[in-house]
């Protein structure tokens, strides 16, 4: 014969009635807030790797279309700093290298190389600058040709 609910409910101490749910958000919380947590930050350095990409591409190609060497660094680096802001990523946390082979950058037929570096900080954390708590280093690069026809 089978004992009935009630029988069974009559076997369980009355303090062991209803932990199963508090163990379980519990658990719940301390397993899921670290993934949460996980996930943003990988985000953030998914983020920032499409921008430091993109802010060298558009950097290499605005420089390479400039009259000259000083209006071309110029330009470069406010395209630097707008493809970042697209990004949402902090421009005070971006530099920008430019290297030409032959020296003269603007000559028919020289390659520009600029590459930008970035620095993605860690998401929540106050006070990261001072700790330098960094997620990632991130930098690419681009080269563009000075075309013969300009």
């Amino acid at each position: 014969m089978l004992p009935s609910s009630r029988d069974r409910t009559a076997c369980v101490p009355a303090t062991e009635q209803g932990s199963a749910v508090v163990e379980f958000i519990f658990l719940s919380l301390l397993l899921m807030v670290p993934l949460v947590y996980f996930i943003i930050t990988v985000g953030q350095i998914q983020g920032g790797s499409f921008a430091v990409v993109g802010a060298a591409d558009q950097a290499a190609k605005v420089y390479v279309a400039q009259p000259d060497a000083a209006s071309g660094r110029a330009a470069a680096e406010q395209a630097v700093l707008l493809a970042l802001a697209d990004y949402g990523q902090p421009t005070e946390n971006a530099s920008i290298d430019t290297r030409c082979e032959p020296a003269d950058c603007l000559a028919p037929g020289s390659a520009v190389t600029v590459t930008v570096h970035l620095t993605v900080p860690l998401p929540f954390v106050p006070f990261s600058d001072a700790l330098h708590l960094n997620a990632s280093q991130l930098s690419a690069s681009a080269t563009q040709l000075v075309g013969r026809f300009r």
